[in-house]
């Protein structure tokens, strides 16, 4: 029988024998460390902060902040299918430039800081190029949360508003709601028109010296340096005083070979239990990735102190192409393959936006949220054409983007300028790679150095309790569990960058982890002074944040199991007794 070592392991582990696991105190509850003080009220005030439900869809909203006749076109009194509160919300259309309807319109979403005010904007941008922030604010970080495979909404404990007032846009002309013809040929055009708006958009809301921090993903690597860029440029503290930024799995340099190609091998062995390749497969990776001078190129290059300038890696060849090679074979082995989060199998989950992963598909009678009529009225949307989640046009003209890379000026130009730049990869994400991002930092120049100085590999704990399923932990009797802790990935600091390595996350970090993203974002606008500083409450508001690393040395990859608490392996053991009872019963 197993069930008697089971109970033998537990009954070892002290102040377990008399917790049953239908008992009345959690095991977990008996370990909890000495910081459960702040970890609770932490907890309660989180879910205090949850809204209430009402039966109307009518958004009830005891005060607001920025309501005045110029904003009230605007503001966002009840949503299709959410059935709670979502607190001071706005959303429509204002013109890049007021004297020139040429240029056209971005559509935003903005909700203001909940609680008590803060004078400071934080902008989020989605990536594509072409895919709309509307994403972001729905299944990423604002105060709506309808994540794929979910039957309904729910209000986000970890909504980046709970910090700072938050603005969404749909950036550049043809990306979601926004509106005209796409004239971009250059990140300068668009920075340019985006500073436009954004000042436009503060005349409506009365905005005016306050802190502006510009964050995104993706794509966003290259929006969110040049934006923040031409804010600098600018010299207009009224309106555009650059605090600081965050790019989340960013394109900052090159896509076709040091972010994709250089790194795969890596990645794949790093994660070769969720890629489930043979041997022979993963033989021909490494005799490509060989041959094809990648390890000697992450040999020479992925060091810390940086070696010196990289070059330019060249073309890719259909012989050197490791990364189509493994996506082919890995579609073969899963045909639910999601590159943005590799640990994703079938069945593909419903998703409200029409895109589950790399597919275009929305069940039929179940059209994408943003393109039913009753949601395009409730938020003041453009009804002349519909909303696609990634534009199925060009944002530039002829799809050329003729900027340099982010790494060569515009992004150390932000560093220098604000000290409070937070650059972060999620181990799960295939599109943009740990390792990729990291050889593009290695061929930055910022503050007088190339690169960090020392590897960035320095353990991120994280240790705050998990409420964005609380309820589900409620419903099934384990409320001590609050998912991962400990260990989160890695991190480190130098001259005004901070480096995240975020385990378990993928391309969306804020979507997969947001209790980590929900710690970065905390940071860059200065609530703590340390992403891994557990001992100090994580701010003032209502919520906070919380792997295998694939560019991590090899003495390091596990580092973080032998520090989860030991109350985790029994509270696992109780779940293994109950399921075998379950399964003689």
């Amino acid at each position: 029988m197993l069930i008697a070592p089971l109970v033998a392991a537990i009954l070892a582990v002290p102040a377990l024998a008399s917790r049953s696991p239908f008992g009345r105190v959690h095991p977990l509850r008996a370990y909890e460390p000495e910081g459960i003080a702040r970890r609770e009220a932490f907890e309660r005030a989180a879910l205090q902060a949850r809204a209430p439900t009402n039966d109307t869809n009518t958004n009830t909203t005891v005060s607001y902040r920025y309501k005045t006749p110029k904003t009230e076109p605007y503001l966002v009194t009840a949503l299709p299918d959410v059935t709670f509160n979502f607190g001071e919300l706005y959303s429509g259309s204002v013109a890049v430039d007021a004297n020139n309807q040429t240029e056209g319109s971005l559509f935003f979403f903005f909700a203001p800081k909940a609680g008590d005010p803060v004078n400071e904007v934080t902008i989020w941008l989605n990536g594509g190029p072409g895919c709309s922030s509307l994403e972001g604010f729905i299944q990423e970080n604002g105060p709506i949360i309808w994540e794929p495979g979910t039957i309904a909404p729910v209000a986000n404990p970890y909504s980046w508003n709970n910090l700072t007032n938050m603005l969404w846009v749909d950036q550049p002309i043809g990306t979601g709601f926004s509106a005209g013809t796409p004239y971009a040929t250059s990140q300068e055009e668009i920075a340019a028109a985006f500073a436009k708006f954004f000042k436009n958009w503060q005349d409506i809301f009365g905005i005016q010296n306050y802190k502006i921090y510009v964050t995104g993903e993706s794509y966003a690597g290259r929006y969110v340096p040049y934006i923040s860029a031409e804010f600098i440029n600018q010299n207009n503290t009224a309106n555009f005083d650059l605090a600081g930024a965050l790019v989340y799995d960013p394109v900052i340099g090159d896509m076709s070979q040091v972010q994709t190609q250089f790194p795969t091998l890596g990645h794949v062995e790093a994660n070769l239990n969720i890629w489930g390749f043979n041997d022979t497969f993963m033989n021909q990776l490494a005799a490509i990735h060989k041959e094809c001078g990648y390890q000697d190129y992450l040999n020479k290059y992925l060091v810390f102190p940086a070696s010196g300038v990289q070059p330019p890696p060249g073309n890719v060849t259909d012989r050197c192409d490791i990364n189509d090679l493994v996506f082919e074979e890995e579609f073969s082995i899963n045909t639910c393959f999601n590159p943005y989060f590799i640990s994703q199998a079938c069945p593909v989950p419903y998703d409200i936006l029409g895109m589950p992963g790399t597919f275009q598909y929305s069940p039929p009678g179940n059209p994408p949220y943003f393109t039913r009529p009753d949601v395009v009225a409730a938020i003041h949307a453009p009804t002349s054409f519909q909303w696609k989640e990634c534009a199925a046009g060009n944002v530039f003209v002829k799809g050329v983007d003729k900027s340099a890379l982010s790494i060569e000026k515009v992004l150390p130009q932000v560093i220098e300028k604000t000290n409070r730049v937070l650059i972060s990869n999620g181990d799960f994400d295939f599109v943009v790679m740990t390792n990729g991002t990291l050889l593009e930092i290695q061929n930055m120049t910022w503050n007088g150095h190339l690169g960090f100085q020392s590897p960035p590999y320095e353990p991120w704990i994280l240790d705050t309790v998990d409420v964005r399923y609380d309820d589900v932990f409620l419903a099934s009797g384990l409320d001590g569990i609050k998912g991962p802790r400990g260990q989160q990935g890695y991190y480190h600091e130098e001259r005004g960058l901070m480096w995240v390595q975020t385990f378990q996350a993928g391309h969306m970090q804020p979507e997969y982890q947001p209790r980590a993203a929900y710690r970065h974002l905390e940071w860059v606008l200065g609530r703590v002074q340390s992403i891994s500083d557990a001992s100090a409450p994580a701010s003032s508001s209502t919520n906070s944040s919380s792997g295998t690393p694939s560019s991590a040395p090899s003495s390091q990859r596990d580092s973080g199991s032998a520090e989860r608490e030991p109350a985790v392996v029994a509270a696992l053991l109780v779940c293994l007794v109950v399921s075998f009872h379950s399964m003689l019963a």
